[in-house]
């Protein structure tokens, strides 16, 4: 019996100061492409086409970027950490790409570079249709819950892990809406891997406001789905590689 209060006590002790906890921090994840495993699904490519791609990328099938979730409850912001460098020391400038949400007003702002062009998505926030699983692992300290989607418009199948005791509806990429900050990202089964690295809860400097000037042609989702959508189609049918001109 007195096992069994101390244990309730404990676990009252863990949720008050899970709650107590201010929400407000940043992350940095590690993005990790396997170029083959996509590549390999895209039956529809040429060989002209599979023959640039081993050109462009040889043996090195792995690619690693760093990102950063800058956030608070009511704000988030997601962008690339710093400038990539390859093993030499060279570096380069990545596509724009920086994902705005505001939590408070449900509103989102995606700049995002492809097609030759910036896009401004500016919108409401809607969730995927996320199907909470039965499963849980651990990351970076934080017990994760697995939940899956479908992105019915790049044919991916989309698997997050998401912690419950940081209540903050966001995650990397265009992805949240769960009940909890996705933690890992699993964009058809390991194609494509988002993992936090680094979780710091602290006050943040980084400024997660949308810039009041901002660059590109405003779109709505809807309007930034067909682009995607119209763009996969004609990949397929010209035999050629999608992500050349559009994020994975």
């Amino acid at each position: 019996m007195r096992l069994i209060t101390v244990l309730i006590l404990l676990i009252t002790t863990i949720s008050y100061t899970s709650k107590a906890q201010k929400m407000e921090g940043e992350i940095t994840y590690e993005r990790v492409y396997h170029w083959t495993k996509i590549y390999s699904r895209a039956s529809y490519l040429s060989t002209e086409e599979k023959d640039r791609m081993k050109m462009t990328w040889g043996n090195d099938d792995e690619q690693k970027q760093e990102m950063k979730l800058f956030f608070n409850e009511q704000k988030s912001y997601y962008t690339y950490f710093k400038k990539q460098e390859n093993e030499g020391g060279y570096s380069w400038n990545e596509r724009e790409f920086k994902v705005y949400r505001d939590l408070e007003n449900e509103k989102r702002t995606d700049i995002i570079e492809m097609l030759g062009k910036v896009f401004i998505v500016e919108d409401s926030t809607r969730a995927p249709k996320w199907k909470v699983m039965n499963k849980i692992k651990e990351i970076n300290g934080y017990m994760c819950m697995m939940a899956v989607t479908e992105d019915t418009i790049k044919d991916q199948h989309i698997t997050a892990w998401f912690a419950d005791n940081l209540p903050v509806s966001i995650g990397p990429e265009l992805y949240g809406g769960l009940p909890g900050i996705i933690l890992e990202l699993d964009i058809n089964d390991g194609d494509l891997v988002i993992t936090a690295k680094k979780i710091e809860m602290k006050a943040i400097t980084e400024d997660v406001n949308v810039p009041k000037k901002l660059k590109g042609k405003k779109v709505t989702e809807a309007q930034y789905n067909t682009l995607v959508a119209t763009h996969m189609k004609d990949s397929v049918k010209a035999h050629r590689n999608p992500y050349w001109s559009l994020p994975f």
